[in-house]
């Protein structure tokens, strides 16, 4: 602990201690909710994993923004820009309408679908539009798989991000970040979360400006920066990257729909849009989290971009820590570093929630122990349990990391849309859409995905996610018209004809 500069270290514990605080108050209102529920543990469902269904429109479009960007955005995403340039920079642009696209493509209707169902998480969704249970095993299989990949990926970020602003020992920063994040997801469930997640919408706000304003000055203005990467590696201001044949227009274009349409189908993110209390705040959300995108998803990957020009590491990884301690005082450096922190946090929260749904909610209660359901402290303290366990597991999938965290990251939100996107669009858009058209797209997306992602990771010259979603969705219609049409049961529940 010799080398641990404490000076910077000290603005984050105060922060992370902040974040009990907040997940203690959450637990109480969950308290509130067990007690009053006391023989339906549905009802402490709903509020572990909805908060309730009352978010407010600024708090939805934080909490939006704060679950999709997250290490790759600040950490992983500047540490690619760092090393390829500004062709980063614009490949990054395309998750900026990421909240309009979820809360206008899926909005209304499954705010309302999902109400009338009693549906907490997607896969609760997708229970009751296809009435099958390999499609809820699939769907909650497919979560654990690829989200433990995915905090895995966050983990790893937040941890080389104390370890290179800190001196803090790799292992240690990693339990240090692990275990805030899954006491204050435990015991505060959604509610917790999204509280948690406004806060840190401002401070990754307020850090980007900052970091972005100090690197502009240090590098005597954006034109001089420019020039400056321009004389190290003319590639380095150009949309195709300084590796010849690596940003391509074929792989530029998938990878759009990688990381914006498609981001529909993460779960995490779509079950944004069963949570917010009314139309208003479903507008307001849109358009508060399509700016605040904007802000910080250009911000921090020019920082990475320009910081290039000012300081040498030795992974694109360790670029905004750096540069945060190279370029402000320790104390505001450790504030200045709570952002990247806050916006790795707000991600990982959001994904354990998931994945202790999918365990506890879509699995257990509803196939294993049905009886279980039925009595709140149970399942109150069954969360509890999966969340530690999930964070046991993580920790150790994060205890040796891949030199760039981006390429997990972006495996496992691939993982995930393959599983997710048609069965959740085409349950919620097409009437002839049914359980063996759903299993088939399925289980056709991640094979495909898996294979192509190993044995061919450019096929047709593109991101191998758009080959495995246009396969899925092929699969999807054929099959779907080859069977049994969805029952008039199913039909009136979702359309209410």
């Amino acid at each position: 602990m010799s080398n641990v500069d404490f000076k910077v270290l000290i603005p984050i514990v105060l922060y992370f201690i902040f974040m009990y605080f907040i997940g203690i108050y959450a637990a109480k209102l969950l308290n509130k909710v067990k007690h009053k529920a006391q023989g339906d543990g549905s009802a402490y469902m709903d509020e572990y994993m909805t908060g309730g269904r009352d978010t407010g429109g600024f708090v939805l479009a934080m909490t939006l923004v704060a679950t999709y960007l997250s290490a790759g955005s600040f950490i992983g995403g500047p540490g690619s820009a760092y090393t390829h340039g500004l062709a980063w920079v614009f490949l990054a642009m395309a998750q900026m309408p990421t909240g309009y696209y979820t809360l206008a493509v899926l909005g209304k209707k499954f705010a309302i679908v999902s109400r009338k169902i009693n549906a907490n998480s997607v896969t609760d969704f997708l229970r009751a539009r296809y009435q099958s249970k390999a499609v809820v095993i699939i769907a909650s299989v497919s979560i654990v798989f690829f989200l433990i990949a995915a905090m895995s990926a966050q983990w790893i970020g937040a941890a080389r991000l104390l370890q290179g602003s800190t001196g803090l020992d790799y292992t240690v920063a990693l339990a240090f970040f692990g275990i805030t994040v899954v006491v204050h997801t435990a015991i505060g469930g959604y509610r917790g979360v999204v509280l948690n997640d406004t806060m840190q919408g401002i401070v990754m706000t307020i850090s980007t400006f900052a970091l972005f304003i100090a690197v502009v000055v240090k590098g005597g203005g954006i034109a001089n920066l420019v020039q400056t990467m321009r004389a190290i590696n003319p590639g380095m201001i150009t949309p195709f990257g300084i590796k010849e044949g690596f940003m391509t227009t074929p792989w530029v274009t998938s990878f759009w729909i990688l990381v914006g349409f498609a981001t529909i189908g993460l779960p995490s993110i779509a079950q944004r849009a069963m949570s917010y209390k009314d139309s208003q705040s479903l507008n307001s959300g849109i358009k508060v989290g399509t700016l605040v995108s904007i802000v910080l998803l250009l911000g921090m990957h020019l920082v990475g971009a320009f910081g290039s020009t000012i300081i040498s590491v030795e992974s694109g990884d360790l670029v905004v820590p750096t540069l945060a301690v190279t370029l402000f005082s320790p104390v505001i450096a450790g504030i200045i570093l709570s952002g990247p922190l806050a916006s790795v946090m707000s991600t990982v929260d959001s994904q354990l929630l998931v994945v202790v749904g999918a365990i506890v909610n879509d699995l257990y209660v509803n196939y294993i122990n049905p009886e279980f359901g039925k009595n709140p402290s149970k399942v109150q303290k069954l969360t509890i349990g999966a969340a530690v366990l999930i964070g046991v597991i993580t920790f150790i999938a994060a205890y040796n990391p891949p030199e760039l965290m981006v390429w997990l990251n972006l495996f496992a939100t691939a993982g995930q849309l393959s599983t997710f996107l048609w069965p959740t669009m085409l349950g919620l858009y097409w009437k002839k859409a049914n359980k063996e058209g759903a299993i088939a797209s399925m289980l056709v997306g991640i094979g495909s995905y898996v294979i192509f992602n190993y044995f061919l990771p450019r096929p047709l010259l593109m991101h191998p996610i758009v080959s495995s979603l246009l396969l899925s969705l092929v699969v999807f219609v054929i099959v779907s018209k080859m069977t049994k049409e969805p029952s008039k049961e199913i039909i009136q529940t979702f359309w209410g004809i």
